[in-house]
C-alpha cells in the first residue's frame, strides 16, 4: 500500500469514526422504529387489542374508504366510507393554509428585523424566540382564554361595540377550523421567520443601491432583487413548517376538540384509545408517504433551500 493510499485509508477511518455516533442514533431511533411500524401496519388487531402479525392489506384498504366485507345494498360492490379520506384531505389543506399564512405574516416581519439596526435586531430576534421558551401545550391553552365565548377577544369586541351602542352576541370562535388554523400559525411562525431572516440578512445593501441607480422603484427592487435572493429561506421555512403541521395533533385536539379531527389525532387515538396499533401504524405510514410526496415535488420545483441550518 502506497503512502497516498494509507493517508486516504486513515481519512476514511477517521470520517467513519466521526459519523458513527450519528449513524447509530439514526439506525436505533429512526430506521428500526420505522421498520417496526411498517411491519405492524400489515398486522391485525385481536379482540384483546394485541397485534397479530401477518401480511394483511386491510388496514390500508380501510384508509382508502373501501370495505369489501360490507357490500352496499344488494350489490356485491364494496362500500365507500369517506371518513378517513376526508381526514387526510383536511390535514393536507390545513398544512397548505398554515404554510401560506406563515409566509404572508412572517415575511414582512423577517424583512423588518433583517433591515433593522444591529442593536435593535438582536432585541427583535430575542422577542421572536421568547415564545419558544414556554411549553408548547401551555401556549396552545392560552388561546382558549382568548377565543372562548367569554374570552379576551369577545370581551374586547363587545367593549368596542358597546361604546357606540351596538348590540353584540359573542362569537363562537373556539372549537372551529379557524381556531385550529390560528393556533397552527401562532405555533409555527418562528420556524418560518428565522430561515427567512437569515436569507434576507445576507443580501448586500449595495444591491439595493445598484437597483436604485438603475431607476428601479421599491416594488421593482423587491420583485427583482429581494424576493429572488430570499427564496432559499422561504423554501427552507416552508419545509420546516409543512412537515410538522401534517403530523401534529395537540393544536387540533385542544382548539378543535371533537369538531376538527386531523390525521395526527386519528393516529394518536388509534394507539392510545382504540388500541388498534396495526391501523394506527398504517395511518402513520400513509401520512409519512403523503408528506414525502408533497415535499419531494416541492423540492424538485424549488430546491430544499440553503437556510435550514439556521
Amino acid at each position: 500500500m502506497s503512502s497516498l493510499q494509507r493517508v486516504r485509508h486513515r481519512e476514511n477511518q477517521r470520517g467513519l469514526a466521526l459519523i458513527s455516533p450519528t449513524l447509530l442514533w439514526m439506525i436505533g431511533l429512526l430506521i428500526i422504529p420505522l421498520i417496526l411500524v411498517l411491519i405492524t401496519s400489515f398486522g391485525r388487531r385481536d379482540p384483546d387489542g394485541n397485534v397479530i402479525y401477518a401480511f394483511d392489506l386491510s388496514n390500508y384498504i380501510r384508509l382508502t374508504g373501501l370495505s369489501t366485507s360490507q357490500p352496499c345494498g344488494a350489490t356485491p360492490a364494496p362500500c365507500f366510507d369517506s371518513l378517513y379520506v376526508t381526514i387526510m384531505w383536511r390535514s393536507l389543506v390545513l398544512a397548505f393554509q398554515t404554510t401560506l399564512l406563515v409566509i404572508v405574516v412572517g415575511y414582512p416581519l423577517a424583512y423588518f428585523v433583517a433591515r433593522a439596526p444591529a442593536r435593535r435586531r438582536n432585541l427583535l430576534l430575542f422577542l421572536i424566540l421568547v415564545p419558544l421558551w414556554t411549553n408548547f401545550v401551555i401556549r396552545v391553552y392560552a388561546w382558549i382564554m382568548i377565543l372562548r365565548t367569554q374570552g379576551v377577544l369577545n370581551g374586547l369586541i363587545g367593549a368596542i361595540l358597546g361604546l357606540v351602542h351596538i348590540p353584540f352576541t359573542p362569537l363562537s370562535m373556539l372549537y372551529t377550523p379557524g381556531a385550529v388554523l390560528v393556533g397552527m400559525v401562532y405555533e409555527f411562525l418562528p420556524f418560518m421567520i428565522l430561515p427567512m431572516f437569515t436569507s434576507l440578512e445576507k443580501i448586500d445593501n449595495s444591491l439595493f443601491e445598484a437597483a436604485a441607480d438603475l431607476g428601479a422603484n421599491n416594488l421593482r427592487t423587491f420583485l427583482r432583487v429581494t424576493l429572488p435572493l430570499s427564496a432559499p429561506g422561504v423554501v427552507a421555512g416552508t419545509i420546516l413548517v409543512f412537515i410538522p403541521v401534517m403530523g401534529t395533533f395537540i393544536v387540533s385536539d385542544i382548539l378543535g376538540g371533537s369538531q376538527v379531527i386531523l390525521v395526527g389525532n386519528l393516529i394518536q387515538r388509534q394507539f392510545l384509545d382504540a388500541r388498534d396499533w396495526a391501523f394506527g401504524s398504517a395511518a402513520s405510514i400513509v401520512l409519512m408517504v403523503l408528506t414525502l410526496i408533497v415535499t419531494v415535488i416541492y423540492a424538485r420545483r424549488f430546491g430544499f433551500g440553503d437556510e435550514i441550518a439556521f
